[in-house]
């Protein structure tokens, strides 16, 4: 009997061993620039093999200055994109685009204001007076906000074309930037350390990094939507607080322009400011969004002009796959208290 049982175990695994592996789903995933720190999460999800464990064999494709990839999810080309903001969010909705928000990766937007220490502009109430260095898009979302909330002026921009020579030739200017990089620069090339003013500390509560897909895909494929989401929540978690050289070598390798410097200085500021986990992330988990929350950014967008008020946000995203705890036990005890 025993050795009956024991040749049918055998038959059994020799069976199962013959049946071809499940196949993964394939995502392809498109990101809003070419690959840094910001972008880390979703790389760690692929290299340590979180998005295998989930059924998902994901693509990423690196965006830059000749690709969109809200275009290219609008067209049905990719099945997930990254969102720079909210912006983007409400935009979508004002031009009836099928694109919704699934998650948030960033819990605060990382877009700075950067001011030369000791030139009369170390504080943000002082910034209005200065010159100010704003690319296009922001000149129409952020700096509107600006003028109306803080009283900033139109008439002190000059257009930033990602250069900042012209701030560092100029020390009575403010330049945009974002937190993970362009401090960094400046710190490189003019061999000072800027004033550096995070928005979301003065009322820009823009969710950043968003995931977005397609309402169709979300209506015929929740489950892989599902997936995507929790094992991408998965890599932030493991890439901020974990081992994320292995994620680092295949950011690099998809972008050799990016240096060792500069992911170290990345991933130093998303964690030391909260970008990724603060707020309603440490209890509902990374990738938190709350109907409060996008209401509130809402309603301060409106007040500057820069939607209409009657807007039907709602249509723009979704809470259905996040706010799930997803990876808490991942945080580490000493990071619980993280802001």
């Amino acid at each position: 009997m025993t050795k009956r049982f024991a040749a049918q175990i055998a038959a059994l695994a020799f069976f199962l061993s013959a049946l071809p592996a499940l196949a993964l789903d394939k995502v392809s995933f498109a990101t809003n620039w070419r690959a840094q720190a910001e972008h880390g999460g979703f790389y760690q999800a692929l290299v340590d093999g979180t998005y295998a464990k989930y059924g998902l064999d994901v693509t990423i494709l690196q965006g830059g200055p000749q690709s969109n990839a809200r275009l290219l999810l609008a067209a049905g080309r990719v099945d997930f994109c990254m969102g720079a903001n909210l912006i983007q969010t409400f935009s979508a909705v004002q031009q009836k685009a099928p694109i919704v928000a699934v998650a948030s990766m960033f819990q605060k937007d990382p877009i700075i204001f950067m001011s030369h220490p000791g030139e009369g502009f170390d504080r943000f109430e002082d910034l209005p007076k200065a010159t100010a260095f704003v690319g296009n898009d922001n000149l129409v979302s952020v700096y509107q906000w600006l003028k109306q909330a803080h009283g900033f002026k139109e008439e002190k921009i000059k257009p930033y074309t990602f250069n900042s020579a012209p701030f560092l030739a100029d020390r009575k200017s403010i330049q945009q930037g974002y937190l993970t990089s362009e401090p960094f620069e400046i710190a490189r090339q003019g061999g000072f350390t800027p004033n550096v003013f995070l928005l979301a500390d003065y009322g820009y509560d823009s969710y950043s990094t968003t995931i977005e897909t397609r309402k169709e895909t979300i209506e015929a494929k929740a489950d892989l939507v599902q997936r995507f989401v929790d094992a991408s929540i998965i890599g932030w978690y493991h890439y901020i607080y974990g081992d994320n050289s292995a994620a680092n070598a295949a950011i690099r390798k998809d972008n050799p322009e990016m240096s060792e410097g500069q992911l170290a200085y990345s991933v130093e500021k998303l964690k030391e400011r909260g970008i990724v986990d603060s707020g309603d992330s440490l209890g509902l988990g990374i990738g938190a969004m709350t109907d409060a929350r996008v209401r509130s950014f809402f309603d301060k967008m409106a007040k500057a002009g820069v939607f209409p008020a009657d807007l039907p946000i709602a249509q723009g995203y979704t809470t259905r796959f996040v706010n799930k705890k997803v990876g808490l036990e991942l945080r580490p005890s000493h990071a619980a208290g993280a802001q």
